[in-house]
């Protein structure tokens, strides 16, 4: 199989889910965390992904507050590890779009606790995404627009842009290397802009990058 193929496939193969959090200064602001200095992550397992078509959004057990975030996601290429900032978009074989959802009353009551949050962002149905979008259809991924409604709603519940990512792609990549060895499939969410909020089972989420891509898929 072609790498592009392969690569269009990634949520077959992909190892790991790897996710910025606190990326965006307004999204931080909005839920009441520290700036971070340098990059945060969290990881998603790959039964998470959520492909198109192929069913809703279900809200995990105990869970009564499910928030929605828009993102980028990054799709990984070729293994590497410690990856120079310079060398970072060589290792990016194209793009997805991505929802990371959360389970915010269970995150909250594990942060009160000490405990990990896992079960808050790795729930099955937790990332759903978009179809593969190949690398030379997006011209600068650094200039992007992110956007969220629910339902038929005129308003956009997020409107952002990724130039105002705290942390940028080649950065993002190389620290995550540093630690984590990537691997071709592998994908990376960069972080969501402001306006993240609660859906209900029977909402229907649609969300896009520019005109590049598009998600629609219902709360059950």
């Amino acid at each position: 199989m072609q790498q592009s193929s392969r690569l269009a496939q990634f949520s077959q193969f992909g190892k790991k889910i790897i996710c910025i959090a606190r990326n965006y200064l307004d999204h931080a602001k909005e839920l009441g965390n520290a700036v971070p200095s340098e990059p945060v992550f969290f990881l998603k397992p790959t039964t998470a992904f959520l492909l198109p078509g192929s069913g809703s959004i279900k809200i995990p057990p105990g869970c009564s507050n499910i928030h929605f975030e828009v993102e980028l996601g990054l799709v990984i290429n070729q293994r590497g590890s410690d990856i120079p900032e310079s060398s970072a978009f060589d290792f990016i074989g194209g793009y997805t779009l991505a929802l990371d959802m959360t389970a915010r009353d269970l995150q909250e009551k594990a942060k009160q606790k000490g405990h990990p949050w896992t079960i808050a962002k790795g729930f099955d149905t937790s990332c759903p995404i978009s179809d593969f979008i190949p690398k030379d259809a997006i011209k600068n991924p650094q200039d992007v627009h992110l956007w969220l409604r629910v339902n038929e709603e005129t308003q956009l519940r997020q409107d952002g842009n990724t130039r105002d990512m705290i942390f940028k792609i080649p950065t993002i990549i190389s620290y995550i290397s540093k630690y984590m060895t990537l691997e071709e499939g592998d994908l990376i969410l960069t972080g969501t802009p402001s306006g993240v909020g609660a859906v209900n089972s029977g909402d229907t989420i649609t969300a896009g990058l520019a005109e590049l891509a598009q998600i629609k898929v219902s709360v059950k």
